[in-house]
């Protein structure tokens, strides 16, 4: 029997996890679909969890590295594995919401190469919903080579999720990958590199719960978002300096906010300052990177939650970030109950 989609699951350490996301796709499972698992030399229970499920779901393929090679050859080799025409990047923890699966295979059947899947965000234990729809689109929308510009200013910043990602596989295949281990985010290099996919489509309603706050890098925030993010997005040739804009800032390390926001998060500190801050920045501008570096980290996550927590509509992941953040006090868990009303 021919396979016509395989999930391919990236994980490392999500024995508690990766259960529940393999419960949701088996529960909705079709003929013609696998589910390839490269686990990056787990050093947690992912082996015995991955061998009970393999063992009772033939359909499940479970690939155990000897060495941790980074989630983004991971990807690539779950891609390498799968014997699919297409190949779904799934996450390790995310879960897929009830009917995704056939509404998945369902958009397989044309001439499309990719195809970009909707998301809702929920807390990790999804008992709160932050963002009904991760990618604000009123309908399915179609994207040719000729639509690459707007496509990437429209989805760029969404498709840092991995789990979005439907690709056909021998599409995949045929682009270069080794020169994207290492930036977390191999599937934006295979997307937006030449040349231009010619056929894609957007699922507008939302096929997967996002476990937001869950991501392995949260310690690593700082270095991603100001950096590697950036510097990705920013590397591709073909893409005008508006479009890029409209996904992230070249150089958000030189934003006052920008600091002061991950000072309230914890992220920014003298050791970050001294990292980046070198001769190449204006005096003044040195020197207010430097004393954000040293502000009091508690009052920055006081202020940050009264900015994110006064509107009608609070920015709940934003104030999730700052209330789970090492830096958060009882004023600002009680100032949130107060203006957001049981954001927690």
């Amino acid at each position: 029997m021919s396979i016509k989609l395989s999930i391919c699951i990236a994980t490392f350490k999500r024995a508690q996890f990766i259960g529940e996301t393999l419960d949701s796709i088996l529960g909705q499972m079709e003929l013609g679909v696998e589910i390839v698992v490269v686990d990056g030399a787990s050093p947690d229970d992912t082996p015995e969890v991955m061998a009970r499920y393999a063992a009772a779901h033939p359909e499940i393929r479970y690939f155990r590295e000897s060495v941790n090679s980074g989630v983004d050859a991971d990807f690539d080799k779950a891609v390498g594995y799968a014997k699919g025409e297409f190949c779904w990047l799934m996450t390790d923890d995310d879960l897929l919401r009830p009917g995704a699966l056939a509404t998945v295979l369902a958009s397989l059947g044309g001439k499309d190469d990719l195809v970009i899947v909707n998301a809702e965000v929920r807390s990790v234990d999804l008992s709160e919903l932050f963002e009904k729809q991760r990618l604000v689109f009123d309908a399915d929308k179609i994207y040719r080579a000729t639509d690459r510009e707007v496509f990437f200013a429209e989805t760029a910043a969404y498709l840092s999720f991995i789990g979005c990602v439907v690709i056909r596989r021998s599409c995949w295949m045929a682009r270069e990958r080794a020169a994207y281990y290492g930036s977390l985010f191999i599937h934006v290099g295979v997307i937006f590199q030449n040349p231009p996919i010619e056929n894609i489509r957007v699922i507008a309603e939302p096929q997967i719960v996002i476990r937001y706050g869950n991501a392995m890098w949260t310690s690593r925030s700082f270095e991603i978002w100001m950096f590697k993010w950036p510097g990705l997005i920013w590397s591709f040739p073909d893409f005008s300096d508006e479009a890029k804009r409209k996904v992230c800032r070249r150089e958000p390390w030189r934003s006052a906010k920008a600091l002061f926001h991950n000072r309230a998060l914890g992220a920014y500190s003298s050791t970050e300052f001294n990292k980046i801050w070198q001769g190449d920045a204006g005096k003044l501008e040195k020197m207010i990177a430097y004393l954000l570096s040293v502000f009091p980290a508690s009052l920055a996550n006081l202020v940050m939650v009264m900015y994110f927590a006064w509107p009608a509509q609070p920015a709940r992941m934003a104030l999730h970030d700052l209330l789970f953040s090492r830096n958060a006090g009882m004023l600002s868990r009680l100032l949130v109950r107060v203006l957001a009303r049981g954001v927690r």
